[in-house]
């Protein structure tokens, strides 16, 4: 999914190289997931149950 791609890089440009290694692993982790999962929880249709993945996902949407 491009939208999906683009939060994604968005997030690499503006966050990664300030991040710590622990938020770099839960990105790494968040990039596991399946893509229509990941889809769901960005446009909030699906509450993020997981704490390491809830932070990773808010971090991205406040770049957005």
């Amino acid at each position: 999914m491009k939208e999906l791609d683009q939060l994604l890089t968005r997030y690499l440009e503006q966050r990664w190289a300030s991040a710590d290694a622990t938020e770099r692993q839960h990105f790494e982790n968040l990039l596991a997931c399946e893509d229509d999962q990941l889809w769901r929880w960005f446009l909030g249709r699906e509450a993020v149950t997981d704490p390491e993945h809830r932070a990773i996902v808010d971090r991205i949407l406040q770049l957005a």
